[in-house]
């Protein structure tokens, strides 16, 4: 450790970019740290107001982590903003069944959304994003089935409560795998 690393602001903002990096490989995350200390110790800069202008340099200690995850993100399997998008995605795809159900347009609607989203997120490989596509399709396939085999005219309590039940248990089933996935 030398006298720059000692220096309060200087220690502060280290501190700052480690945090905000913690989703990095730690190697990484180290060789970026040794970076900015190199960068700061050959400024030579001694003084608050000196070392203040060096650390302006650099930039704020969030988009100096913002740019190495995004430099980082092509190598690794998913982007830093997917976990964001995780739970907006499995949310709708658990409830697109019943929206389909109670409220067709609605639920055509958020279907076509969920499949947009989930095919464009990087956090899932193809296989998962199939499995989240045939959950999410599974209902509407029910009904467009029911339909042409004329279902509708026989369909009694017990066989309505079981397709809503279907209706809820696949896409959710789909959600939870998806963000089991994420997860691992």
């Amino acid at each position: 450790m030398n006298a720059t690393d000692q220096h309060p602001l200087v220690a502060a903002y280290l501190d700052a970019v480690a945090r905000e990096t913690a989703e990095l490989p730690a190697e990484r995350r180290a060789e970026l740290l040794a970076d900015l200390r190199e960068h700061i110790e050959v400024s030579g800069a001694d003084g608050d107001d000196q070392v203040r202008a060096v650390l302006a340099e650099l930039g704020e200690p969030r988009t100096v982590a913002a740019s190495a995850l995004a430099e980082e993100a092509p190598a690794g399997s998913a982007s830093p903003a997917a976990p964001g998008r995780t739970k907006p995605i499995t949310v709708l795809l658990g409830i697109s069944g019943l929206l389909f159900v109670f409220a067709p347009y609605v639920g055509a609607v958020v279907l076509i959304v969920v499949l947009a989203l989930l095919w464009a997120s990087p956090q899932w490989d193809r296989r998962h994003r199939r499995i989240g596509a045939l959950t999410a399709l599974a209902v509407p396939a029910l009904v467009v089935l029911g339909s042409l085999l004329g279902a509708s005219s026989r369909i009694g309590p017990t066989e309505l409560l079981l397709f809503i039940a279907f209706s809820l248990v696949v896409p959710v089933f789909g959600a939870v795998l998806l963000r089991r996935a994420v997860r691992r």
